[in-house]
């Protein structure tokens, strides 16, 4: 326990430090208050959050590069936290460096408050990602990574930073941690530097009941600068972080070897560190004594939320340093900028998400094209003047077609990120929290490919991305069964459904979580791509075929212009005088299928409205006058669908009818496939007229 002498001078009460290390004190400030907050609203995990005080008091007082006054600097160092149930400690430090009060740690996990359990996405409160699926937050940290080094390599070394990240046991033993450190180490990301909390526990064992591996070992296998310390000693973790800053040409990892609820003691007064059951419980709850444990951090029992005044002061003089490198480094930017006036104006663009004019309608479209081709024309063309958009893709680019985008520029390697292709090799999950981490490090446009049925690999990031609002663009091809001879594990069926729903998941914003577009031929697929540009609020996907598509047919011989109807969700291709007898709708490859069902059901006199629907999501945010106008409820409604049956129901309605996929696919030419399964204008023709006479 601390002693203090309390001296009062006129109004003033100055507290006297008596052989107190300041540095101790405010980690144990930390730990204090990272107990409180679990113990308060009994939930949370108090024990790492007390293991890596030390660290993070360290970095965020001497390392880590920020503007007190401006949150959202452009050249600040990033801090990216990957176990999210760490949160306590992040929100400690926060709150010493002016993001948070001690009012919001004490409303820590409770409606409506600004600390909730796990870190979400917030810049001007200190928090640069949402965190808590562990391993995303280190991956995310990679991508961040790249992107100041291609936006370094555009613009100088002067927008040189740093990319800090904060990981766990937990976080190295999730599979992403595999696609991340290889990565970094293939790049030689020097600009990045990872502490390991390794305190040995995880939830609910010891971590030597689930892995032998040498972690440092695997590290320096990837590539990695590693170095060893003791991650509660700030002497060896300042000394491991001057190191690491110095880095030229590696990653480097610091492995520290922490103590897990570092200071807790029991009721006897007995230590209660490096017990598993303070990881995910408060103190008390978990067999330690809050109270003493209080006392021997050196807080107070009548305010256990309390900043300690010696501390208050000395980040009062660590922000004030910060202030005054933030400023420095502005007036250099100032006087860069005046001798740099269209790189400035090409910088300010990069970051406000501004996209070039883009002539879309003048963007060459092969006839009858696969919907990936028509991706290819495009990419080609916004690889030449978009300049900040980045794509990747996972060793699949010369069948994704983002190799139109590839052959404008190249990929990244080792020392050059001059380039604006990231070849992520077959990590699909690795490449979507990539693709995160760039967006949030921002002035970069990321879009990611590989074929739909891998979405799923890619589901945990997409739905991050979603959460966090991220502007990501996601291009699957090969969207259905006809992917032919590769057989059912490489036919998406329920992989459309899945993504649909998250069109009719809200984000905290109230907005659809994110915009899904299947284009049905070439121009809904330039039209598709406009749009995914356009948007900066959600993550769009792109669903796009293996197989070619027949264009649909434009009344005004200007199908460009139709397509641009797409915009609104959906909307009719083709119509009839008068009411029509049925209602014919789809997305993707099978609106042309329809249209051919269509003319032979017109042989039979009866009217036909076609409808392509890229986007249900788009389509039930329109006004209801437009959505009656396309699909009026007294006119019988037939959907074809080459996933599940249920992806178009709630656009058929309840009395209508959906041909669909109900079960995996089968190995076979996608034209049989389209004959055994019933995608076919005879079949259509055959269930229309059923349903019709039912």
């Amino acid at each position: 326990m601390n002693n203090h002498i309390f001296v009062e001078t006129d109004d003033t009460l100055n507290l006297i430090q008596m052989n107190i290390d300041i540095n101790k004190r405010a980690a144990d400030n930390i730990r204090i208050l990272s107990m409180a907050m679990v113990e308060k609203s009994k939930s949370g995990h108090p024990g790492g959050a007390m293991g890596g005080a030390d660290y993070i008091h360290v970095l965020f007082s001497e390392f880590l590069n920020f503007d007190p006054n401006d949150p959202a600097w452009i050249n600040r160092d990033r801090f990216f936290l990957d176990p999210g149930h760490m949160s306590p400690m992040l929100y400690s430090i926060l709150t010493l460096t002016g993001r948070f009060t001690t009012e919001e740690l004490k409303n820590f996990r409770q409606w409506g408050s600004s600390t909730p359990g796990h870190p979400e996405l917030d810049v001007l409160k200190g928090i640069e990602n949402t965190s808590g699926p562990l391993g995303q937050g280190h991956t995310m940290a990679v991508g961040a990574a790249i992107a100041e080094r291609f936006l370094a390599s555009r613009f100088g070394e002067l927008f040189a930073h740093k990319i800090f990240t904060y990981i766990s046991d937990g976080g190295v033993q999730e599979e992403i941690s595999q696609g991340a450190g290889r990565l970094a180490g293939f790049l030689g990301l020097n600009n990045l530097i990872m502490f390991y909390d390794s305190n040995d526990i995880q939830l609910s064992t010891e971590t030597k009941a689930v892995t032998i591996e040498d972690t440092a070992m695997k590290y320096t296998a990837w590539g990695w600068n590693v170095i060893k310390i003791d991650g509660n000693d700030q002497k060896q973790i300042r000394e491991a972080l001057t190191s690491a800053m110095g880095q030229k040409h590696k990653p480097t990892i610091i492995i520290g070897k922490t103590i897990m609820g570092k200071g807790l003691l029991d009721n006897e007064g007995n230590s209660f560190e490096r017990k598993t059951s303070t990881h995910g419980m408060p103190v008390s709850e978990a067999g330690g004594s809050f109270e003493k444990s209080l006392v021997n951090l050196g807080g107070s029992l009548s305010d256990p939320f309390q900043i300690f005044p010696e501390v208050s002061e000395h980040y009062r003089k660590v922000l004030q340093s910060k202030q005054k490198t933030s400023s420095d480094w502005k007036n250099a930017k100032s006087e860069w900028a005046e001798k740099n006036g269209q790189l400035d104006k090409k910088l300010h663009s990069f970051y406000s998400g501004e996209i070039p004019a883009i002539d879309f309608k003048s963007i060459p479209q092969k006839e009858g094209s696969a919907t990936r081709a028509a991706s290819a024309a495009v990419l080609g063309v916004l690889a030449k003047n978009v300049e900040n958009m980045v794509v990747a893709s996972a060793d699949l680019s010369n069948s994704d077609k983002t190799d139109g985008f590839l052959k404008n520029t190249h990929a990244f390697i080792n020392g050059d990120f001059t380039g604006a292709f990231l070849q992520t090799g077959v990590s699909e999950l690795t490449m979507a929290a990539i693709m995160n981490g760039m967006a949030l490090h921002g002035g970069i446009i990321p879009a990611c490919a590989t074929f739909f049925v891998f979405s799923d690999y890619m589901k945990p990031a997409v739905r991050l991305a979603c959460l966090m609002q991220l502007p990501v663009k996601y291009i699957w091809t090969h969207d259905a069964f006809r992917v032919g001879e590769d057989g059912p594990t490489h036919q998406p069926v329920e992989q459309e459904a899945q993504l649909r729903l998250m069109e009719h998941l809200k984000n905290h914003h109230g907005d659809n979580s994110m915009l899904v577009l299947r284009p049905a031929d070439s121009n809904e697929t330039t039209v598709a791509w406009k749009m995914a540009l356009e948007n900066k609020k959600t993550p769009t996907a792109l669903i796009l075929s293996r197989q070619n598509i027949k264009d649909l047919p434009s009344e005004n011989s200007n199908r460009y212009a139709d397509a641009l109807q797409s915009e609104r969700g959906a909307y009719v291709v083709q119509d009839c005088k008068g009411r029509p007898d049925i209602i014919l709708i789809a997305s993707g490859s099978e609106v042309s299928t329809l249209f051919e069902g269509a003319q032979l059901l017109e042989k039979d006199n009866l009217k036909i409205r076609l409808v392509s629907a890229p986007s249900e999501g788009l389509f039930r945010n329109q006004p209801e006058s437009y959505k009656k106008s396309v699909l009026p409820d007294d006119v019988p409604i037939f959907g074809l669908t080459a996933g599940l049956s249920v992806t178009l129901q709630g656009l058929v309605g309840p009395k209508g009818v959906v041909w669909g996929m109900n079960s995996f696919g089968y190995s076979a030419p996608y034209k049989i496939l389209d004959e055994k399964l019933g995608f076919t204008a005879d079949n259509v023709y055959k269930r229309v007229k059923e349903y019709l006479a039912g």
